[in-house]
């Protein structure tokens, strides 16, 4: 590995600069900007971080954003809530994804009980990291880190080609075992004909819950630093959603089943497959983006054909299966 690649290993801690600037969020803007020209600030200052009366991280306020504000405004009232940062367990090599991912000039790092410790800035990278004399190994930095914009953004369409195809052989494939699936139940389908005039109903409505799930996983990775806890909790948050969500879905299917063709255990059946359906999307579309992620591999372009080859296999193996024991 090169020595550029290595010392990406290193622990963000180690790079951070101490030269922050905090404010306390009761103080309005006037207030704030006197007490910036008293104590002075940094020679980098991006960006100006909003700290409660334990010196917790709570907010953070723009340059540009705290010189335009109205000096009677508070900075509670102006800053942003929903700050990105960087644990102090990060390394260069996670930080410097951040930075691709969310285009920001600066990140805090913070503690386990989100006070600040330091800040990190772009210039860390753009002197240390990507000061490579061939863009070869420019190249070899971002693969590592499972950036691969370049081959998708502004490429040929035979590059575009060439990245794109492999994912979307796993929906030929997820297909093609889906239509043997089917044919394996060819006896459960002709004894009961309503099966088939839901059933693209049912899979519509596996693919519409995991990519729901898939999308909110995308966007919290780009925040977060996923962990077994992390993953358990949102596990257990993605379940209960998918429980109410089949409930409610397998409920009204059943009954338009049982109001329009008056098979009441076929509505059972259905209902039934769309709860188990819904709770396996839900699982899908929280755990492949995320084992994407771990595994360095571009979740936005992934994930999707991956986890809608899971969900509809599993959803017909449970539609499937559950029709032919109650029908």
């Amino acid at each position: 590995m090169s020595p550029p690649t290595e010392h990406l290993q290193d622990p963000v801690l180690a790079h951070a600069r101490k030269d922050f600037a905090t404010l306390r969020g009761e103080l309005t803007v006037q207030q704030a900007l006197d007490d910036i020209r008293r104590h002075g600030i940094g020679e980098k200052i991006v960006y100006f971080y909003v700290v409660d009366a334990g010196e917790r991280l709570v907010g953070v306020v723009p340059t540009r954003r705290l010189l335009t504000a109205p000096l009677d405004k508070t900075l509670a009232d102006i800053m942003i809530g929903r700050v990105i940062a960087i644990p102090e367990t990060a390394t260069l090599l996670e930080v410097c994804e951040l930075f691709a991912m969310h285009k920001l000039l600066a990140f805090p790092v913070v503690d386990a009980r989100r006070r600040m410790l330091g800040v990190v800035d772009v210039s860390l990278f753009t002197e240390e990291v990507f000061d490579i004399a061939e863009r070869e190994r420019t190249g070899e930095l971002f693969e590592s880190l499972g950036i691969r914009v370049a081959q998708v953004h502004d490429a040929a369409p035979g590059r575009a080609f060439r990245y794109r195809f492999p994912w979307l052989l796993t929906t030929i494939l997820s297909g093609t075992c889906c239509a043997l699936l089917a044919s394996v139940f060819e006896i459960t389908l002709a004894k009961s004909l309503v099966l088939t005039f839901f059933l693209t109903m049912v899979l519509g409505l596996g693919e519409s819950v995991s990519i729901q799930s898939m999308t909110m996983t995308i966007q919290a990775l780009r925040s977060i630093r996923p962990t077994w806890r992390w993953y358990l909790a949102a596990l257990r948050r993605e379940l209960g959603a998918a429980l109410l969500l089949g409930a409610a879905c397998g409920g009204t299917v059943g009954l338009i089943v049982w109001l329009w063709r008056g098979a009441a255990l076929a509505a059972v059946a259905i209902g039934s497959s769309i709860l188990l359906a819904l709770c396996a999307a839900c699982l899908f579309g929280l755990s492949i983006p995320a084992v994407l992620h771990a595994l360095k591999l571009d979740p936005k372009i992934a994930a999707g054909p991956v986890t809608l080859a899971f969900t509809d296999l599993f959803t017909l193996l449970f539609y499937f299966s559950v029709a032919a024991l109650m029908l």
